[in-house]
């Protein structure tokens, strides 16, 4: 397989430092640079984010959690593109390209940013989707154009599918538990992570990751003469 001169993309999606960086750097390479990926059936994802995203329009963000500073949801589904990273004090080709779910404007002149996910899980998912929401607060701070945000915190606003709501087959409907979970700040981290996931795309095909699903069953298959 021969190399292409330049990939055929730059931006990097914040969700891949959730999804796919973490679970298999082959797969992730041949993306960026073949635009090579696995088709995805998610048909709930994007009309229960659209769900999520007007009921918290120009809400309140003590109505959401007390913890969070005073403020108003004003922005929703907005697209954010980050200047190109540095690495090693030198400018790469790459750069951070996504669309948020929830920005505030808080009274102290910051933002927050909130971002919005349906999940059964009712463990701490801080950590799993930190570098996504770092990703878009890069952004939003090292924007391409534009004025830069000062964000002051970003969370998860999670709802848990976990009962029926209605009392007859018109009107019964899935409800859910809400909660917001605070996601810290570790831009060092950050930029640990971005050092690695360049260094790697920038380099030869990568291994597969362990755990990859697509991969091992592409393997499994080679095995068997399929």
């Amino acid at each position: 397989m021969k190399k292409p001169p330049v990939p055929t993309r730059t931006s990097i999606r914040p969700s891949d430092l959730t999804f796919g960086y973490s679970t298999c750097h082959r797969c992730l390479w041949l993306f960026y640079w073949f635009k090579l990926e696995m088709p995805k059936i998610m048909p709930l994802v994007s009309p229960l984010s659209a769900m999520q995203e007007k009921v918290f329009r120009n809400m309140n963000l003590q109505e959401i959690d007390r913890h969070l500073p005073n403020g108003k949801v004003t922005r929703f589904g907005q697209k954010v593109k980050s200047q190109d990273f540095i690495i090693n004090g030198e400018k790469t080709r790459w750069h951070i390209a996504g669309k948020y779910d929830l920005l505030s404007e808080n009274q102290n002149g910051t933002a927050s940013l909130i971002d919005c996910k349906v999940s059964k899980s009712e463990d701490s998912q801080s950590g799993r989707y930190a570098p996504q929401l770092e990703a878009y607060v890069f952004a939003l701070e090292h924007p391409a154009t534009g004025q830069p945000e000062t964000i002051s915190s970003m969370g998860l606003l999670k709802w848990n599918p976990d009962h029926v709501v209605g009392d007859s087959p018109s009107t019964y409907g899935f409800g859910v538990t809400q909660e917001y979970e605070e996601v810290a700040r570790d831009v060092d981290g950050f930029y640990k992570l971005m050092k690695a996931c360049v260094e790697m795309l920038e380099g030869t095909i990568p291994s597969s990751g362990a755990k990859c699903t697509t991969c091992n069953y592409i393997n499994d298959r080679n095995s068997i003469g399929l």
